[in-house]
């Protein structure tokens, strides 16, 4: 199914409110980490001077090309890419983390991060049965409901199915690794991390 109304709707797409309003006042410089065909890239264009995307799925990055913005795509790994540390003012990233060593991920964000930058994911996370099906159940149902109303778009990207870290795992990490983060779990099935680098 596709969009309706010409609007792209996915379980991705819903929380990217939670990253666009994390961007920190003043910040010129943005990473999209897996940034598939770009859709983010192009969001955060629009309040960030300089973006650049990041992915290794060269269809997606061809997809993303299509459009009239001067957002740069580079095909590449973003775990060894030669970027200067400490060069972003905001790296984001959705549904990418799992696609990769999760601690090896989130030490390269934040480490690409300069002081007072922030670092925004939004993940995918396997649940941990039985105790997370209700909140499985509950998911998929309203999931169904923005689907039956927004239709639903089907990105372009590989699909890394299930996820190899529980929430409960993610959580974990993201308090050992990102000390004062900010975790939380959504009700259709992703998590978000947002956390502020510290300026000393």
């Amino acid at each position: 199914m596709t969009a309706k109304n010409g609007r792209r709707w996915n379980h991705n797409i819903h929380y990217h409110p939670r990253i666009l309003g994390a961007i920190p006042d003043g910040a010129e410089r943005a990473l999209d980490v897996g940034c598939g065909e770009g859709m983010l890239a192009r969001e955060l264009r629009r309040t960030v001077p300089h973006v650049t995307g990041i992915d290794l799925d060269a269809p997606s990055l061809d997809q993303a090309r299509e459009y009239p913005d001067d957002v740069d795509y580079i095909r590449d790994d973003f775990l060894t890419h030669p970027f200067e540390p400490a060069s972003f003012d905001v790296v984001a990233s959705v549904a990418t983390l799992h696609h990769v060593d999760a601690a090896a991920g989130l030490a390269r964000m934040r480490d690409l991060l300069r002081p007072g930058g922030v670092l925004a994911v939004v993940g995918l996370a396997r649940h941990t049965m039985p105790g997370d099906l209700p909140r499985a159940l509950a998911g998929a149902a309203v999931g169904t409901l923005h689907r039956a109303v927004k239709g639903h778009w089907e990105h372009p990207s590989p699909i890394v199915w299930p996820p190899p870290v529980t929430y409960a795992e993610m959580r974990a990490l993201a308090a050992e690794m990102l000390p004062g983060s900010q975790y939380r779990r959504h009700l259709l099935w992703r998590y978000s991390i947002v956390w502020r680098k510290p300026r000393d």
